[in-house]
């Protein structure tokens, strides 16, 4: 797999991320989404440089234009309902793609350290001969991003396949890395060094989800 860490070279993401982490500065929701939101737009700058373009000819009031835009065939995708935000960061300058939503969460059973994830809701158009944009804020063990993946695979084969996360853990980006293969490319702003007993990101952000939405109701 390609990963692209966009923390090797400081920027202005720093602020969004430090932000992002800070406990007092989480008390904002809204500026919680904001941030991945701004996180999202970056990302995307930096993904669009690796997409295919093509020369075409723009007609000015004055005149013609040379100049060369990218290929619109790109679906984003977001797991709900942490995804939102980053994918609205990503529309923001993808403004022509397509959009996908799928629902994948967490479910323990008898012991709260381990889990399955269980996919629901999906809503997804072609993806046959399209760029598939696969966003989830938080990659911890990467099994999130994998099962939505599979999901995926009935609505068709992608010619290429962008990954995108705000943070993850280097244990999901391995095995990401290894379940995805090295044309998938991994647009990641930072990656922490552990998960927890639990399979949370170390230093992480907390649950992204509840931080921007809310504590969810527990089954």
């Amino acid at each position: 797999m390609q990963i692209h860490n966009l923390s090797d070279t400081p920027s202005i993401l720093n602020t969004f991320m430090s932000e992002l982490r800070d406990k007092s500065a989480q008390k904002d929701s809204m500026r919680f989404r904001r941030n991945i939101e701004r996180i999202g737009e970056i990302i995307g700058y930096e993904l669009s440089k690796s997409l295919q373009f093509n020369a075409t000819t723009i007609e000015t009031p004055l005149g013609n234009s040379q100049t060369v835009l990218h290929e619109k065939d790109i679906v984003l995708c977001s797991i709900l309902r942490a995804g939102v935000p980053l994918h609205n960061g990503l529309l923001n300058y993808f403004d022509a793609a397509e959009n996908a939503f799928i629902s994948a969460y967490r479910q323990h059973k008898d012991n709260p350290e381990s889990f399955e994830i269980v996919v629901e809701y999906l809503a997804c158009p072609s993806l046959e001969g399209k760029t598939l944009i696969l966003a989830d804020p938080m990659l911890a063990t990467g099994q999130s991003m994998v099962a939505t993946y599979e999901a995926l695979k009935p609505f068709g084969t992608p010619k290429e396949i962008h990954l995108i996360s705000v943070i993850g853990a280097q244990e999901g980006v391995d095995y990401v890395s290894k379940v995805f293969g090295p044309n998938v490319k991994l647009w990641i702003a930072a990656i922490d060094e552990k998960l927890n007993e639990k399979g949370y990101i170390v230093p992480g952000l907390g649950d992204a989800g509840d931080l921007a939405f809310g504590n969810k109701l527990q089954q």
